[in-house]
């Protein structure tokens, strides 16, 4: 067997791989040699078919795997003797297409390394990470948002107007052509104005209307209904408005806590406190993170594969066309061309990446079974009454295995190098922390 180099520029790497006919026939025989004690034929006794007659019976069937095994041998054995990994599957090619039993092998194969990692000096890395304490007027707002999902309604005064965010009380009947529909009427049916729960354009034409009210809704239902027979069809509801009642916040008090799970108002405030503080801290650390590869790509610089990074460059041009033109939801579109500042973004990432894949294999960062789990559980929870599907979709998919992993992966590295630099802690308010979350949001990593 025979490994030749015929491409060394930059990362990309060319070689032709020979093996030679007595090799694949010594592989054949290797195969058939293991097997015979076992082969039973007609006319001979378990064990005891003659060599020759297995080799022209079974010989060619394993004259396939003895390419493959041989192949991928001379391909493992030129890794682990040139140092070099593979920045992608390489790419492996048979040669003499024109093959035939009795001739020599030989593909070629090409990829392109992975560059040399330099050594990083961390000693100049210096960190700060913010720190926000929840204040009482924090506390004070939250409450008052949850007082107002647990709002309830009461009667307005009878010549009252409906408003948006008032809750009107209607019978109504919904016909299409003048006949009435299944599911298209109920009695005391409470509707919030504003809520869009109802076909588009139906409660904004209950705006306005009183307790006592008669009044005849046209709408139109949408092409894409979930009933069939309606999709599309215009249809007039009769509605009754029986009773229309303003929104009322729900008392700041023990009960309210009691609603959210808590044994009273002040365990409901140390919860919110502590529910802030922990959104609070998953802020900063995501601005403490930036902080530091930001400080990373300042410090490093090395060769990159071509193929990442073009990679890189396209996905971040598609994603960002697709934000911009959130209607088209498909891939049928002219293909996006990267622009420099793309290509840039690219590298960056790319080299960011290189390096903390790095770095965590030398300091032996792995994912834990148990982190995997919460973390397919977590996705799971998207999907509610799918659970076990989306479990056993995971477990049969290594790819979205490993996109599940990936960012475990890189938050463990990113702990790994926070716990060797230089990081102070300064105590800042809520809104430094937005705006330095906004800063970091409009630069793009």
């Amino acid at each position: 067997m025979q490994v030749t180099e015929t491409l060394k520029d930059g990362l990309k790497r060319g070689y032709t791989i020979t093996v030679t006919a007595n090799e694949l026939d010594a592989k054949v025989n290797e195969k058939l040699a293991e097997a015979q004690p076992e082969v039973e034929m007609k006319g001979f006794r378990k064990g005891k078919v003659p060599f020759a007659l297995l080799k022209r019976q079974f010989g060619q069937r394993l004259m396939g795997e003895a390419m493959q095994e041989s192949i991928d041998a001379a391909m493992r054995e030129h890794f682990e003797s040139s140092g070099d990994r593979p920045a992608g599957e390489p790419s492996v090619k048979m040669e003499n297409e024109d093959w035939k039993e009795g001739d020599d092998l030989t593909v070629s194969m090409s990829y392109e390394a992975l560059p040399e990692i330099p050594e990083l000096d961390l000693s100049g890395v210096k960190l700060e990470r913010l720190a926000v304490k929840a204040d009482d007027a924090a506390v004070d707002e939250a409450l008052e948002n949850l007082a107002k999902s647990a709002q309830n309604f009461e009667d307005k005064p009878k010549k009252a107007k409906a408003e948006d965010g008032d809750q009107v009380v209607l019978d109504f009947v919904g016909k299409v052509d003048g006949e009435a529909f299944e599911g298209g009427a109920a009695e005391d049916y409470p509707l919030v104005l504003g809520s869009d729960s109802f076909i588009p354009g139906f409660e904004q034409q209950l705006v306005g209307v009183k307790a006592g009210d008669e009044k005849a809704v046209t709408v139109s239902f949408p092409e894409e209904y979930g009933a069939k027979h309606l999709a599309g069809k215009e249809a007039v509801f009769d509605c009754t408005v029986k009773a229309v009642k303003a929104p009322k916040p729900a008392e700041i008090n023990d009960e309210l806590a009691k609603q959210y799970g808590a044994e009273d108002l002040d365990s409901l405030k140390a919860q919110i406190r502590e529910r802030l503080e922990a959104e609070y801290g998953q802020a900063a650390r995501a601005v403490l993170k930036r902080k530091l590869l930001d400080a990373l790509d300042d410090l490093v610089s090395f060769e990159l594969p071509p193929s990442l990074a073009e990679a890189e460059a396209k996905q971040i041009a598609h994603q960002l066309w697709h934000d911009e033109n959130p209607e088209v939801e498909g891939h049928d579109h002219p293909e996006i061309e990267p622009t420099d500042e793309h290509v840039k973004l690219a590298e960056r990432r790319v080299r960011l990446g290189l390096l903390l894949a790095e770095i965590g294999r030398k300091a032996e960062v792995e994912v834990t079974d148990q982190e995997m789990t919460q973390a397919v559980m977590q996705q799971a929870r998207q999907y509610p009454g799918q659970e076990r599907q989306f479990f056993e979709f995971i477990q049969q998919n290594p790819q979205m295995q490993q996109q599940l992993r990936a960012p475990i992966f890189e938050d463990k590295v990113v702990d790994h190098i926070i716990g060797q630099v230089e990081v102070t802690e300064k105590e800042v308010s809520k809104d430094d922390l937005q705006r330095a979350i906004e800063a970091m949001e409009d630069s793009p990593s």
